[in-house]
């Protein structure tokens, strides 16, 4: 069996408020876009299973994997058979683009469909809380308004079909301890919720990331993809999560971005369909 694990993006990004338990409650939409993993399980051929990959390196020991979380989590209430992993990884890391999440909530919803579970999507969604907190998004992987920790979803409709998607993810690592190191939270005068029904040609100076005052003064080569978005014609740009991508959202797109963007990147673009 097969899947493609998308990417998304954050349309907007506030946080609120500092948690008793350390963490931070947010706002956000996210929004699915369609740069894939590729993700395939079978039957494993030998006594005990394999999982390989290719595609971007992955650092860590693979055994510590989202992927392989999401199997032992299954395996262990469930009788899931042995089975060989391949994950082609083409969504860069530390890139705020939830790449790895997403892997882990199409591991989730494979299995499902290979050993019969019938789990529904409620039950799903529990399962990737308890692997993190990006990856129950990916379960029903529509567009949502995103609270509390960026766990509890309001689904939202969002009016971009037929717009230019750009992803721009620099040669840089963002961790989230760093991003969140100098964050202020506070909360807005205005909900994302309600930006985002406003005309995309107002979002500029309405739909802020409050992680970007932080990550570009570290690094600010990021901030500099934000503006090359603008002068080629963006109507409107943001880092998405705690960064380090950029994308940018285009009525029409003239030249290739590759051509316009002067440093080590991975670059996507793609036609929006919601």
């Amino acid at each position: 069996m097969i899947s493609f694990p998308n990417a998304k993006i954050n349309l907007g990004l506030n946080i609120v408020s500092r948690r008793p338990d350390g963490y931070h409650n947010i706002e956000t939409v996210f929004y699915p876009v369609h740069w894939c993993d590729v993700l395939e399980i079978v039957p494993a051929k030998r006594e005990k299973g394999i999982f390989i990959q290719i595609g971007i390196p992955i650092k860590e020991d693979l055994q510590k994997n989202l992927v392989m979380k999401a199997y032992r989590l299954l395996k262990a209430d469930y009788d899931i058979p042995e089975i060989d992993i391949y994950l082609r990884k083409n969504i860069p890391f530390g890139a705020g683009l939830g790449g790895g999440s997403s892997d882990a909530a199409f591991m989730l919803k494979l299995l499902n469909d290979f050993a019969g579970l019938h789990l529904s999507h409620e039950q799903l969604e529990e399962y990737a809380r308890r692997l993190g907190a990006d990856c129950p998004f990916f379960i029903r992987d529509k567009p949502v308004f995103a609270e509390s920790t960026g766990t509890v979803f309001t689904p939202i409709t969002v009016f971009l079909r037929g717009y230019y998607l750009v992803v721009v993810k620099p040669d840089i690592q963002v961790s989230t301890r760093e991003a969140y190191s100098n964050v202020k939270p506070q909360r807005p005068g205005e909900s994302i919720r309600d930006i985002i029904q406003l005309p995309v040609s107002t979002w500029k100076d309405k739909l802020m990331n409050d992680f970007e005052k932080t990550i570009f003064a570290l690094y600010p080569e990021i901030e500099k993809i934000k503006r090359k978005m603008y002068e080629r014609g963006a109507i409107y740009a943001s880092m998405s999560g705690s960064g380090s991508s950029v994308f940018g959202i285009f009525e029409d797109i003239d030249i290739q971005p590759c051509q316009w963007i002067d440093t080590p990147a991975h670059v996507f673009s793609c036609l929006l369909s919601f």
